[in-house]
């Protein structure tokens, strides 16, 4: 039997949590979002300094004491996990989302500090494997969800899961009306994570250009590419992402497939492709590589936050 709803485990109003989006995310956002009645999350890594990350926790919890939690990359391609993982611990914040790796430290360190640690999915093989480590929920990112995205469906993605782990289910990906949190919610979602729809929001400090982008391009223009950081990625199909195409050269695949160098080159290849996306975020250019889902469709123009979850609940 599955356990609670979202809403329920993290004593809020709604079964909704505003994703961690790279770059994007930001204290005002998440501010706005708990205060409307849901949760939401931004990653360690939008702050440069262990100083930086512990003063946006701080301002959050100055402002409200509801819950909240922050998205922490637990494999070797993130030199800071270290030192993120002890401020997070210090600070001891809400909930944390695990992503890119082997969530077993983080679990064994947060479970006697009262810590949730819910774990970023995308099939069920990992997430038989977190749930066996003690994870509290897991993230089930399907192949509608903007930036590092999975391969199944959101229906297809909670079925597998449902059937075959006892965890809670955030359903991630492709949300952008009520009828389809209810829709995910009857195929056996405990909540759901939210981001594309919340990329052009009044609070978002990112590119004017990025944001008209938001309300210009369709689920149509969305793509999928593995050139930027191994992984596949869902970006705005921009003249710029055309020119370059979406898919590995040969070079890039034999790096991303080759045992060997695997390890050291992907750590290469996520930080430059993390680079790229951070300069396209923030100034304008013919170059731009831009993050988003097929959710993309239901951005008509730029509203805020409460403006957003309001229509979501």
């Amino acid at each position: 039997m599955h356990k609670q709803t979202l809403d329920k485990i993290l004593n809020i109003d709604y079964p909704i949590l505003l994703a961690p989006m790279f770059l994007i995310s930001n204290t005002k956002m998440v501010i706005a979002a708990l205060e409307s009645g849901c949760t939401a999350a931004f990653p360690a890594l939008n702050y440069r300094t262990n100083a930086e990350l512990k003063k946006a926790i701080t301002e959050i919890r100055t402002v409200t004491s509801k819950p909240f939690g922050v998205n922490l990359i637990v494999n070797r391609s993130n030199p800071k996990y270290k030192s993120q993982l002890r401020t997070l611990l210090n600070l001891q914040v809400d909930f944390i989302i695990t992503s890119l790796g082997n969530p077993k430290e983080t679990i064994d360190l947060c479970k006697p500090k009262g810590i949730k640690v819910f774990c970023d999915v995308t099939d069920l093989k990992y997430a038989k494997k977190v749930e066996a480590l003690g994870a509290d929920a897991v993230v089930a990112v399907n192949s509608e969800a903007g930036g590092h995205c999975g391969n199944l469906k959101a229906k297809d993605l909670l079925k597998q899961l449902k059937e075959n782990i006892t965890l809670p289910i955030i359903s991630a990906g492709g949300i952008s009306k009520a009828e389809e949190i209810k829709q995910v919610m009857a195929w056996g979602a405990a909540g759901v994570s939210v981001g594309t729809i919340f990329i052009a929001c009044s609070e978002s400090k990112i590119a004017n250009e990025y944001k008209s982008a938001m309300i210009k391009y369709g689920k149509d223009d969305i793509v999928k590419t593995t050139k930027l950081t191994g992984s596949a990625l869902t970006v705005i199909n921009t003249p710029y992402v055309q020119k370059i195409g979406t898919k590995a050269n040969l070079l890039e695949w034999l790096i991303n497939h080759s045992p060997q160098i695997k390890k050291y080159t992907k750590m290469i290849l996520a930080w430059r492709g993390m680079k790229k996306v951070r300069q396209s975020a923030f100034k304008a250019g013919y170059d731009n590589v831009w993050c988003a889902g097929p959710a993309i469709e239901s951005v008509k123009r730029i509203r805020s936050v409460r403006e957003i979850i309001k229509d979501l609940i």
